[in-house]
């Protein structure tokens, strides 16, 4: 699905590119932004021949070395930005792909994404303000940056509440464990996403084809990139924290277990020694005469084995 912008006559327009309406589509001077959802082959081909434009391949686009990330010639300016997906506990980061050429955006993208709804409200409020591809750019990130913030801001509150069910004893072992696991994995998504784009904005600011606007823009943009990357830092601290406190609970418990074993070992070893000392060859046996007599000592055995494994297990020991 492609949807098209343009100025067309002083008046903002949105256009779906289908086979019905490829005549009415705006042409290259009217155009600010193309955004291409899930494209076919054939839209590729289209727009790459009607519009001029040189799209990356599929390799390009998911290299993770800065030089493929960003890249600028005398036509363009292509990025490939990693996008935060929370779509499970740890999410996972998407490729979104920029193309900045003359005046006017290309994103190519696979995923819903909600940053892009938000730029799309703010242009549909106030088209004015978005004089070209660059603004529409310049918005797209900075309403990326204030979701990675907010997700940011829910995991810390997250990690608290695991801190107050942890001390709480309202929580079970391999819960916290679990917890901690999926924390520090979405932590790490989202810290990859921002130092990502700390290095992308850090490459756009050297950059001449953007207007001093947009670029003070992005200068603001990544002081909060930078103030973001140092609470993941935070975040694994905490983590790191909560992780340490649990295995010193874990090890005292541990330790309480094996002192009540070291204890009925202890009560039940002379009783031991004496039975194999005197090995229980009295002449007056009465279970030995006893019909039951053998089916109750098997009785007895299974029992004594049971009941202290029952004990422990009640007691949260095994």
């Amino acid at each position: 699905m492609v949807k098209i912008y343009a100025f067309v006559n002083s008046h903002f327009k949105v256009f779906n590119l289908s086979e019905d309406n490829i005549d009415d589509i705006p042409s290259k001077d009217e155009l600010i932004w193309v955004d291409m959802f899930s494209p076919s082959s054939d839209e590729f081909r289209f727009l790459e021949k009607y519009y001029e434009i040189e799209f990356p391949t599929k390799q390009e686009t998911e290299e993770i070395e800065i030089s493929s990330r960003y890249w600028e010639s005398d036509k363009d300016i292509t990025i490939n930005s990693y996008f935060l997906v929370v779509d499970g506990d740890a999410g996972h980061n998407e490729t979104v792909t920029f193309i900045l050429q003359d005046n006017f955006l290309v994103t190519i993208r696979y995923r819903e994404l909600k940053t892009f709804g938000e730029c799309l409200r703010k242009m549909i409020a106030n088209p004015s303000s978005f004089k070209d591809g660059s603004y529409i750019m310049s918005s797209i990130f900075e309403a990326r940056i204030d979701l990675d913030a907010d997700i940011l801001e829910s995991l810390s509150r997250n990690v608290s509440n695991l801190r107050k069910k942890l001390f709480a004893n309202d929580i079970a072992d391999e819960d916290i464990l679990e917890s901690i696991y999926h924390y520090e994995n979405l932590n790490t998504n989202i810290r990859d996403s921002l130092i990502d784009k700390q290095r992308i904005i850090s490459s756009l600011l050297k950059s001449r084809k953007l207007s001093d606007v947009i670029k003070d823009n992005f200068r603001i943009m990544i002081k909060d990139v930078n103030s973001l990357i140092d609470f993941t830092r935070y975040n694994f601290d905490r983590l790191d924290y909560i992780q340490n406190i649990f295995l010193g609970l874990l090890n005292i418990e541990q330790n309480k277990v094996i002192k009540i074993f070291t204890v009925v070992n202890v009560i039940f070893l002379p009783p031991t020694l004496v039975a194999s000392v005197y090995g229980m060859n009295f002449e007056f046996f009465p279970e030995i005469h006893w019909r039951y007599g053998y089916l109750f000592a098997w009785v007895l055995m299974v029992a004594s084995a049971i009941l202290p494994v029952y004990i422990f297990k009640k007691k949260g020991w095994l």
